[in-house]
């Protein structure tokens, strides 16, 4: 399809609008994931809607030594891809499009959500992507707006950002996008070695052992709830690799089977033996939180968590995640 390359809101403003205007918002370097969130765009929108990608890197959300001006800047390549994948219009302004006075004085602020996990690392990160995200919401008027999952707590912000301040449009996340070994789309994953990719991989392999814990311990709760409370429970028990000292009816049947700290401890693993690999993985954080707020949750935990994990392999840091529900909402 023919995808029109736009570079002010008042040439996107000129435009006949019929249907639902769905926007992906992007900083380029455009890859398979932001590929999915278009052609999901596309699917929203309809034969008689409109996909607008946003094409846009923004220095407020770059920390001091952060990777600025060393950002992928690939805009024949992108409006190629949007294209492909269904895009109506790539909007690409120039910074002073998007800030006309310069940087602005008046600024959403993340609040203490913000300062969590990938805030804590990145001062004045989300406040800075809040910002442009108002901003572009208000320059490309959409009806909805998609985001993937794998930027968890970047999505769940937005999401607070819009039901706070009464922004009227709706948000929607798709699932992260992996490649064939695991290693989740990223436009940064680019600047790895061959030997830094190797290491790199501990990230999503550690989401995955959590996830396989978790799914271990869940098992073991249906099967104890299902097994009656004879000889033949501990026997069942032990069958799916659980000891039969550990399988005391009683027991299995009122305590959580390992809970969110076994999760943790699982993924702690792969990440502590990554940290001895050549190059090794530097750990920023790993977490299992509460995606309503970002914090912690606690072994009684029970719903939705997200299992999220940050590092560096070389000077290129990454980050990935999983959801998880524990409890009795699974």
């Amino acid at each position: 399809m023919t995808t029109t390359l736009l570079s002010t809101a008042a040439e996107l403003h000129a435009r006949a609008r019929a249907g639902c205007r769905a926007v992906v918002m992007t900083m380029g370097a455009l890859h398979e994931g932001h590929a999915t969130l278009i052609r999901t765009a596309r699917a929203l929108a309809g034969p008689d809607g409109e996909v607008v990608v946003t094409v846009f890197v923004n220095p407020l959300q770059f920390g001091a030594g952060e990777d600025l001006d060393r950002y992928p800047r690939t805009l024949d390549a992108d409006l190629k891809l949007a294209g492909e994948s269904g895009a109506d219009v790539v909007f690409a302004p120039a910074v002073d499009e998007v800030y006309p006075g310069g940087e602005p004085q008046v600024r959403i602020t993340a609040g203490p959500m913000g300062e969590r996990l990938e805030g804590a690392s990145r001062p004045g990160h989300f406040d800075g992507m809040l910002t442009v995200v108002a901003k572009l919401l208000h320059l490309t008027r959409p009806d909805v707006a998609l985001y993937g999952q794998k930027d968890a707590q970047q999505l769940a912000l937005i999401r607070r950002m819009v039901r706070d301040l009464n922004f009227g449009v709706e948000i929607v996340g798709v699932p992260t996008v992996r490649e064939e070994d695991g290693l989740a789309l990223s436009s940064r994953n680019r600047y790895l070695s061959p030997a830094e990719r190797r290491t790199a991989l501990a990230l999503s392999g550690a989401l995955f052992a959590g996830q396989d814990r978790h799914a271990a311990q869940e098992a073991l709760r249906a099967r104890a709830r299902e097994v009656p409370a004879t000889r033949a429970r501990a026997e069942a028990l032990s069958a799916i690799g659980e000891s039969r000292a550990a399988a005391d009816a009683h027991a299995v049947a009122t305590a959580v089977p390992g809970g969110p700290a076994a999760v943790r401890a699982a993924a702690r693993q792969v990440l502590d033996e990554a940290a001895r690999l050549d190059p090794p993985l530097v750990l920023d954080y790993l977490a299992l939180v509460d995606p309503s707020d970002f914090t912690e949750i606690g072994d009684d935990f029970t719903g939705e968590a997200v299992l999220a994990v940050a590092a560096r392999v070389g000077t290129t840091r990454l980050i990935d995640n999983l959801p998880l529900t524990f409890g009795a909402a699974s």
